[in-house]
């Protein structure tokens, strides 16, 4: 039985850190890169106001949540919007508010993933985290993102409330637009997205698991190969 000295397991717990360091930055890239492109495969929703169009980039966002943990899901959340910014029509308000709610919802689902490692415990990590987006969007989009588009793009609520009741009449006021807009489109946003992602869970699921223990076993794998040596 080899006792390994302080000094070789040093060497290999930095080497294991190492490691799970570029791996986390690999695959933050890849899916940084994936969810950027998916920004642009807009779709838009009937009786939703023009300016509220869904995307399926917060699945790359979300699998990096499950794989890397929540705080790397925000980073990937943060990347795609800070390249995304230099194409903005909106002088970076969407950008920002996409930021905010994409961080909600990935950022709880992550983090109740954290204590569920299963396929159906992603299912209810995503599920409160769609509830959670959707509660907490309300007073983000009714203090930041409305008074945003008034203050910098000229764009006053009023205006916002008018064209929104073009397409769906029951909206009527700000609180009415908050309530049958923005409500159900990040509702619709959280579960689209909790769907494709439950379905795709199994064949990246190898992927999430893989990366997980190099990440997140950087000392016992340093120890094991310590050992070893």
């Amino acid at each position: 039985m080899s006792v390994s000295s302080p000094a070789t397991v040093g060497i290999a717990d930095a080497k294991s850190r190492r490691k799970a360091m570029i791996r986390r930055i690999t695959v933050t890239a890849i899916l940084t890169a994936m969810a950027f492109i998916l920004m642009y495969l807009e779709v838009p929703l009937p009786f939703m106001p023009p300016f509220l169009k869904f995307d399926f980039s917060e699945i790359p966002v979300l699998v990096g949540a499950f794989a890397l943990g929540p705080v790397w899901g925000i980073v990937i959340e943060l990347f795609k919007n800070l390249i995304h910014l230099p194409f903005t029509a909106t002088a970076g308000i969407g950008e920002l508010s996409n930021f905010i709610t994409g961080s909600i919802f990935v950022g709880f689902s992550g983090l109740v993933y954290l204590k569920l490692h299963t396929r159906k415990g992603a299912a209810v990590a995503m599920a409160i985290g769609t509830l959670t987006l959707a509660v907490i969007a309300v007073p983000i989009n009714a203090f930041i993102t409305l008074p945003l588009y008034g203050s910098v793009m000229n764009f006053s609520t009023e205006a916002i409330v008018g064209m929104s009741a073009k397409i769906n009449p029951l909206i009527k006021d700000k609180m009415t637009l908050l309530f049958f807009a923005f409500v159900p489109f990040n509702l619709f946003k959280g579960i689209v997205v909790s769907v494709f992602t439950f379905f795709i869970y199994k064949p990246v699921s190898k992927l999430i698991h893989r990366t997980r223990e190099i990440t997140r076993g950087v000392k016992d794998g340093a120890e094991a190969e310590a050992k070893q040596a």
